[in-house]
């Protein structure tokens, strides 16, 4: 059966390739009878046409789409390095997981992901606070350790001082945020305006942005797959894309 249906297959597209080069002949023929500079240009513009169509129209073999930051990794190494379902869609699942395992089980290969620190890792809410001090808030440790296994994270804050910075990170590593995972002190990222923040997010081309500003959830909803706004109010939906939880371990717990 299947036979059957090849060859009446070929047959057809070797009838209308005849048919094709028919029609191609007959009008080169017309557009050689007539011998302007214009008529000419018509044949070379055509004789283009054609080349681009038959190269855009050929059946491609082995061709394969490249992402768009990195090659993804085979199906049998992605399930053995995230325990993944290939055949789930890449990033997490646009749901709220009953628990971080669920989430991490929809991750078909390393995601870019970015979170905010303030009001999010860390207890305080502004940048003058992390003058004084930064606490790191506990309940969010083993969310971080796990997002930080099967995602590339990056965490960001705006300061106001070099000292700002180093409490930070001091308050980072003294609550064990760098002893699991793969998340490194270079990848806790500064900077001097809530602007340069949302420049952040998009130079790393995030599939995954976790903040607690709704300006900058705002911002960059028409270009990050998916983000979630941290926020203690109940803000209805900002976006299709944009979900809204009062912490970062409510939604992964």
């Amino acid at each position: 059966m299947s036979d059957r249906v090849a060859e009446n297959v070929g047959a057809v597209v070797r009838r209308f390739s005849r048919h094709l080069n028919r029609k191609i002949t007959d009008v080169l023929a017309l557009l050689f009878s007539h011998k302007s500079a214009g008529s000419l240009g018509a044949v070379a513009g055509f004789a283009i046409a054609v080349v681009f169509a038959w190269k855009f129209l050929r059946p491609s073999r082995g061709r394969r789409t490249s992402d768009r930051r990195k090659p993804r990794a085979s199906p049998s190494t992605s399930r053995e390095a995230t325990g993944a379902d290939p055949s789930r869609s890449e990033g997490f699942v646009p749901v709220s997981p009953s628990k971080v395992s669920d989430a991490i089980e929809a991750v078909a290969s390393p995601v870019e992901m970015t979170c905010q620190l303030l009001g999010v890792i860390l207890e305080e809410k502004t940048p003058e606070e992390l003058q004084k001090h930064a606490t790191l808030r506990l309940s969010v440790l083993e969310v971080l350790e796990e997002i930080s296994k099967y995602c590339d994270l990056y965490l960001m804050e705006t300061v106001l001082d070099d000292e700002s910075e180093e409490r930070v990170l001091s308050a980072l590593e003294n609550g064990g945020v760098f002893q699991k995972g793969s998340l490194i002190k270079d990848k806790v990222l500064f900077c001097s305006t809530e602007v340069g923040r949302t420049s952040f997010v998009r130079q790393l081309e995030a599939d995954w942005h976790i903040d607690s500003n709704l300006e900058i959830i705002s911002q960059l909803s028409r270009f990050i797959r998916f983000q979630l706004y941290i926020s203690e109010m109940e803000s209805g939906q900002i976006a299709p894309n944009v979900f809204t939880s009062t912490c970062l371990e409510q939604f992964f717990s």
